[in-house]
């Protein structure tokens, strides 16, 4: 395996085609002590390790701020409108269709289209509303809903709240929960995957707890849990290769600078699988650090009709087993 994919998880190529694609449509830019590409090296290596110490080994006279400094400018960079589009939600019914079709030949489960969850990434303390980042688990964190297909792409990222923050309602505050509202309005029968944290909606199909033994709902929620299983790849595979998202790791920085460092590391994941490029060697994945542990979803009264809703869809699934 090439030195640069091991240590900065990227290929040559695909190290090269993202130096460009930086230059061209992001402000980003190098100085004469400190060039372009040196720069992303130096972001690279500390998204891979979570580390600075080994920063000093791209360029020996990069002191800790200077390289700060260029992270910050590289994450900021990777979260420009232009890079942002290697995350984008399903927005033809060619894309959704291809990704139903995936589902259904590898799990025999119709109308899927992705899976969701949401999982913790370590922070330090914040210095105000630290309440709002202390979660269940008892230390502060973003609480990051995303949302994957069977390849493990990411389609959808949230990292906006805090670790305090239930699992349903970061997905009723996010703009994909409206739009798979209106798909299903216009009669679109595709949903996502979600856990017993999520509430039951024609959109979002949930598991059955409880299901009697050879029953089609235990058949049905077998297949819901292997199907499901790509979100936790997903994020096994995302916290390993960027490894400054791992628990013990805790980003050290305020929590809207680590919410940047979150999606940059999601880009950067799209990208790595779109080249492809190969799992280091060294890719060991976390336990994954589930946001709610499926914990009951937080309801809204008005919910009803759509609960009711989402059940009779769920039965008509069970009928086509």
């Amino acid at each position: 395996m090439h030195r640069l994919q091991l240590l900065f998880r990227l290929d040559k190529i695909t190290f090269k085609k993202l130096c460009r694609s930086l230059r061209v449509h992001t402000t980003l830019r190098g100085t004469k002590e400190i060039p372009m590409e040196i720069k992303v090296l130096c972001t690279l290596s500390f998204l891979a390790t979570g580390s600075y110490q080994r920063i000093v080994g791209v360029s020996q006279h990069l002191t800790q701020r200077t390289a700060s400094r260029c992270i910050r400018q590289v994450v900021e960079a990777l979260n420009n409108s232009y890079m942002l589009r290697h995350i984008a939600f399903l927005q033809t019914p060619h894309e959704r269709s291809s990704i139903r079709q995936e589902f259904q030949r590898r799990f025999n489960l119709s109308g899927v289209i992705g899976c969701i969850d949401c999982t913790h990434i370590a922070i330090i303390k914040p210095d105000n509303d630290d309440h709002l980042f202390f979660n269940r688990k008892g230390y502060h964190s973003l609480n990051v809903q995303m949302i994957c297909d069977h390849n493990l792409k990411i389609l959808n990222v949230n990292p906006k709240y805090g670790g305090a923050t239930h699992d349903s309602f970061i997905w009723a505050s996010s703009q994909v929960e409206p739009y798979m509202r209106e798909r299903h309005r216009h009669g679109e029968q595709t949903w996502l995957l979600g856990d017993s944290g999520y509430p039951q909606r024609p959109w979002l199909m949930t598991p059955i707890l409880n299901a009697a033994p050879g029953s089609r709902e235990e058949i049905f929620t077998t297949g819901h849990i292997q199907a499901r299983n790509c979100i936790e790849r997903c994020f096994g595979l995302l916290k390993s290769c960027w490894r400054c998202l791992l628990k013990h790791r805790s980003l050290h920085y305020h929590p809207h600078v680590a919410s940047k460092i979150v999606i940059a590391c999601c880009v950067l994941h799209n990208i790595a699988l779109q080249a492809p490029i190969p799992l280091p060697v060294d890719v060991v994945a976390e336990p994954h650090d589930d946001g709610n542990d499926g914990a009951p979803a937080v309801l809204s009264v008005a919910s009803s009709e759509e609960l009711m809703q989402g059940r009779a869809i769920l039965n008509s699934l069970l009928n086509r087993l």
